[in-house]
């Protein structure tokens, strides 16, 4: 198993566990390398770097950026970023300002079809309000009756085509991965077999194009192994590194407890023909919170 996790939240987005917390967890199941990577916002790192001194394990400076490209939704993650970079940290605040606003029309799109008081019930379940999304709404519609667990949620809601979607315009794909890169970090396109999948995801074709363009941006990573993509995904998304020449990445995408499909520090070994991400900044100093 291997003991890097470069992609896992913490209640600062939509985790359910502290910083700390999620450090500790991590550091209890074996993790030496960690990279906190919350949803457009790097708060929560300072806790996490102190729980990271106390438990003997290394953290990296992570965020997810949440990224409209063509009519789909993806994520970039940002590896060994400095989040006190002037054009990320202005960009990532500009991101999260269109989330209150968002929530506010999946609640009404989900009260026309007669589930109410979803805004308010979804906000308790928001550590950080200005970082509402999806998640905390899922949570909130398992608690009132809907769905039987989070990843049940997705089947009848909160997807393209179901109560509670609503488009929304996240950050351009060139400025995902200009903040990052910028910043000194290292960019890598997330668990990309989920934009495969569904009545919506993009074909073969069409993920080769994101792939195409996200390498020429100076994209420099493809997360290869991920909780949601399959063993048979490992190997192709194996051969999409190689073809596009970009580096691989590792991680659970851990956001809590019985939420994930892998818990954080369970994931397998990267193929063996693969470059693993870190080989990137492992022999350069790691980039500190300030």
């Amino acid at each position: 198993m291997l003991d890097y996790d470069l992609h896992c939240h913490s209640n600062i987005s939509d985790g359910l566990l502290p910083p700390a917390e999620v450090v500790a967890r991590a550091a209890g199941r074996g993790v030496r390398v960690l990279a906190l990577t919350d949803h457009d916002d790097t708060d929560g790192l300072a806790e996490a770097r102190i729980a990271a001194l106390e438990h003997g394990i290394t953290l990296i400076n992570g965020c997810e950026v949440s990224v409209t490209w063509r009519t789909h939704t993806v994520h970039v993650v940002g590896l060994n970023v400095n989040p006190d970079h002037p054009a990320l940290a202005a960009g990532l605040a500009t991101v999260r300002g269109g989330r209150r606003a968002r929530a506010e029309l999946m609640a009404e799109s989900l009260a026309r079809a007669g589930v109410g008081g979803v805004l308010q019930g979804a906000l308790r379940y928001a550590a950080n309000p200005n970082m509402i999304g999806r998640t905390h709404f899922a949570r909130y519609l398992v608690e009132a009756g809907q769905a039987k667990e989070v990843k049940n949620v997705f089947k009848r809601f909160l997807v393209k085509g179901k109560p509670g979607y609503v488009p929304h315009q996240w950050a351009t794909l060139t400025d995902a991965v200009g903040w990052i890169r910028g910043s000194g970090g290292v960019a890598v396109l997330a668990h990309p077999g989920r934009y495969m999948t569904g009545r919506h995801g993009m074909g073969k074709p069409t993920m080769r194009s994101l792939l195409g363009e996200f390498a020429a941006l100076g994209g420099d990573a493809l997360e290869v192994v991920t909780s949601s993509h399959t063993p048979e995904q490992y190997a192709e998304f194996t051969r999409y590194a190689s073809e596009f020449n970009l580096y691989a990445s590792c991680g659970s995408d851990f956001h809590g407890p019985g939420e994930s499909y892998f818990d954080i520090g369970r994931l397998p070994d990267l193929p063996l023909d693969c470059r693993p991400v870190w080989q990137l900044w492992e022999n350069q100093p790691l980039q500190k919170v300030a």
